[in-house]
């Protein structure tokens, strides 16, 4: 039987993952290639593109592989993670330097001088974003500052997946989500670049790309070195692309302003879309994929979550696997090592933080460590920490929580079924996942076959995501967390300035 696919693939932080869908959504191959970071210092991290272009070129030839000769590829579409300074490559496109992504925390000082000079006021009335250290333009600013023989070399910077695609198909264009996440330098009315304030940051306006297009629009076709490459055939169409984020929230079938949702991968990010403009700094702003002219996606995000159980295992198991998780998992059940895990708090800030704090100093914390703590009351600390996070997140962008009525988690953290539970009973809401854990790569694909002209109508993503049976919070769990999550953002606050001593110091 001949099927007609789309293949949709996210490259991540710490993997790859690809799929091939058919226009209902049924996923009939996938695959997935992990990799890991370099990080010269601490708070530092950093990829070089040509890993991500190897790792995408792995995964989507895996699945192509693995489809039948009779089956046809429709159109291809990429997302990617938020890769800061994106690549920043010379007048032949390859890459100068290691792009500095999203988790990097070293452009601290270069943020505090923006805030001193500029101001954060001119900043978001321009972008209507903050200004952080997670932002790319801040990161560019550091490599200015500090590698001037490297910033010398470069003339196109371009979001991750934009580089990659344009190694694939030769054609160079941004999503306005992508360029929105930029932050600084993206002018949010006009939806361009800003030359003003391009200029006014001394970023060369002339090295980002001009040509702007939605996630699902179709720039080009595979050329022939990426058809040998990826298994092929044919010149295949390729959509624009979009960040990593995006493609999960159209996953979690957020179509329509007021939906919300949390997408649980390396970092957490919570948020939800919307008609009207940005209006606080210290939240995350974007076009959202559907109509990016009018409509956003706002959200607050915490720095680690899936990292944080991935460096449980790697440092304490020795391994980061299924099966790890799986015993963690076990022994927190069967020693019965229930919510507050007998008194031990774990702050989250394993990598500096983000919402709501804005802390590039913070740090991770064990708190309340006995001699009666064993390995499954930490692991589950830790989990709960980031549920923690969660709820601090909800609580400063909506208030009270009263309007929230449910949480869809997605992303590869979603899996875990004691994460959900925590999940539900640290917020006291239902958590609801899709039934496919494919999260991105299947919203890729959905951006493909609306870019193919197969489907016209971004609300049939409902048909492509049906959700599980709900996680329904423990009503005596839910007051037991709330007391904690009581003492876990009392703890923050009261070792705030113990914690900048300590960042003081390890740059001194």
């Amino acid at each position: 039987m001949d099927r007609h696919l789309f293949i949709g693939c996210d490259i991540g932080t710490s993997s790859t993952k690809a799929v091939a869908a058919d226009v209902h959504g049924t996923i009939h191959a996938q695959a997935s290639v992990s990799y890991g970071l370099v990080k010269p210092c601490s708070n530092w991290a950093e990829q070089h593109p040509d890993v991500w272009l190897n790792a995408a070129v792995a995964a989507i030839g895996t699945v192509t592989d693995s489809l039948s000769s009779s089956d046809t590829i429709e159109a291809v579409c990429i997302s990617a993670l938020y890769g800061g300074t994106g690549a920043m490559c010379d007048e032949n496109m390859i890459p100068v330097r290691p792009s500095i992504i999203w988790m990097d925390r070293r452009a601290e000082n270069e943020s505090r001088e923006l805030r001193a000079t500029i101001g954060e006021e001119d900043i978001f009335r321009t972008s209507g974003n903050g200004i952080d250290s997670y932002f790319g333009y801040t990161k560019l600013l550091w490599v200015r500052k500090h590698e001037p023989s490297v910033w010398s070399k470069i003339r196109h910077i371009v979001p991750i997946h934009s580089y990659i695609i344009y190694r694939m198909t030769g054609e160079l264009a941004v999503d306005y989500s992508s360029a929105g996440n930029v932050g600084g330098i993206y002018d949010y009315e006009r939806h361009t670049w800003s030359q003003d304030m391009c200029c006014r940051l001394g970023i060369p306006f002339d090295s980002l790309p001009s040509r702007f297009c939605k996630p699902e629009e179709i720039i080009g076709t595979l050329n022939k070195e990426y058809q040998d490459k990826l298994g092929i055939s044919r010149p295949v169409p390729f959509c624009a692309g979009t960040v990593d984020c995006i493609a999960s929230m159209l996953s979690a079938g957020i179509t329509t302003p007021g939906d919300n949702a949390a997408v649980l991968g390396t970092s957490l990010n919570w948020g939800f879309i919307h008609r009207t403009a940005p209006c606080n700094p210290n939240l995350i702003s974007m076009p959202y994929c559907i109509e990016p002219d009018t409509m956003s996606y706002t959200y607050g995000g915490a720095s680690t979550a899936g990292a944080l159980p991935r460096w449980f295992a790697q440092n304490f198991l020795g391994q980061d696997s299924t099966s790890s998780y799986e015993l963690l998992e076990k022994e927190v059940r069967d020693l019965e090592t229930g919510p507050g895990c007998d008194g031990l708090i774990a702050l989250p800030y394993f990598m500096g933080e983000r919402t709501p704090i804005w802390d590039e100093a913070a740090t991770g914390v064990l708190f309340g460590l006995t001699l009666s703590h064993t390995r499954a009351h930490i692991y589950r600390a830790v989990l709960e920490s980031v549920a923690y996070a969660l709820r601090h997140i909800m609580e400063c962008m909506a208030g009270s929580m009263s309007g929230i009525g449910k949480i869809v988690l997605v992303g590869g953290g979603a899996r875990s079924s004691l994460w959900r539970e925590i999940f539900a009973d640290v917020t006291g809401l239902p958590v609801y996942t899709p039934v496919q854990d494919a999260e991105a790569p299947l919203g890729d694909a959905f951006l493909a076959a609306i870019g193919s002209g197969q489907i016209s109508d971004y609300s049939l993503i409902e048909r492509w995501t049906a959700m599980d049976v709900p996680i329904r919070p423990n009503l005596s769990h839910h007051e037991q967390y709330s007391r904690y999550f009581t003492l876990y953002k009392e703890l923050y606050y009261d070792l705030k300035e113990t914690m900048k001593k300590r960042s003081d110091m390890l740059r001194e």
